[in-house]
């Protein structure tokens, strides 16, 4: 393993609706997986049995004599409360052999997976627009329309040129990324990423995704403003840009209070997309019945 793939964007992959945490390493040219994931993946069981299963397994394959858990490295992946923590991995030769000691009619068909997305990255490599084609498929699946997706387009391009802009002021680590977007967050919205996740009911799931326009438009806001005071300031290092990210922030919360005072409402809702297709679906069964 690559010694900064700690640095690397973590990824996440879905195989059968379940979220696979990923991380790709382009120097050794090979995905690590989550093993929890993989085993909730095969087992159909959630996070703390598959935990316990992996346990379990630990221990089996030491007496067994097996490689295969010395082989497993830890690396930090967003949990479920948000948090970055520490997880156990597996490259793709890891998996597979950890497939193996799984008893699971879904082995075979997470075999072709693993093979399917391994295809797809070298590819992508080599032409970077079938990522995109592919992130612009996925939202339509989803029931995204075309304007919706070429905002969250133009939305991960600004949000690069925020984070570009904060490296070059001394911010390099995935926590203080986190802690300035919280910054931004809680100052417009009153809530940090997580707890508007958790204000939304939704865990996972990315939070832009289950945004209204209006919800998008204030996050963009405070964002591009403080792109904007980070290059007219030059602030470096985590306090000088918290201090930065704080004054962004206020300039979405003051467009905010405006928006809310014209229309007579809170532009935060509860609501995520998720639920909103649910019902949508559920309205056309019960207008076809």
């Amino acid at each position: 393993m690559s010694n900064n793939l700690e640095n690397k964007k973590e990824l996440t992959k879905i195989f059968e609706n379940t979220t696979i945490r990923t991380k790709w390493d382009a120097e050794a040219n090979d995905y690590y997986f989550s093993v929890i994931d993989v085993i909730s993946a095969l087992t159909n069981n959630d996070y703390n049995k598959s935990r316990n299963y992996w346990k379990w397994l630990k221990n089996k394959l030491k007496e067994e004599g097996s490689e295969l858990v010395s082989n497993t490295n830890q690396l930090k992946m967003i949990a479920n409360d948000g948090k970055l923590r520490q997880t156990d991995v597996l490259d793709t030769k890891g998996i597979l052999r950890l497939i193996q000691s799984i008893p699971s009619p879904k082995a075979e068909p997470f075999k072709i997976w693993l093979a399917k997305i391994g295809s797809e990255k070298i590819d992508e490599t080599f032409d970077p627009a079938l990522a995109i084609e592919k992130a612009i498929t996925i939202y339509k699946e989803k029931g995204y329309d075309d304007d919706w997706i070429e905002n969250r387009l133009k939305g991960i391009l600004h949000r690069h040129k925020l984070t570009d802009t904060w490296k070059e002021r001394g911010i390099n680590t995935p926590i203080e990324y986190a802690i300035l977007t919280n910054e931004i967050y809680q100052t417009w919205s009153g809530m940090k990423a997580h707890e508007y996740k958790t204000f939304k009911g939704i865990r996972k799931e990315s939070l832009r995704d289950n945004m209204s326009d209006l919800e998008v438009l204030l996050t963009d806001i405070g964002e591009t403003a403080t792109r904007e005071l980070a290059k007219e300031y030059n602030p470096q290092g985590l306090n000088q840009n918290k201090e930065i990210a704080k004054r962004g922030g206020n300039i979405a919360k003051n467009t905010r209070d405006n928006l809310e005072k014209e229309l007579g409402r809170s532009v935060i809702s509860s609501q995520n997309n998720i639920n909103i297709r649910y019902l949508e679906e559920q309205e056309k069964l019960n207008n076809s019945k």
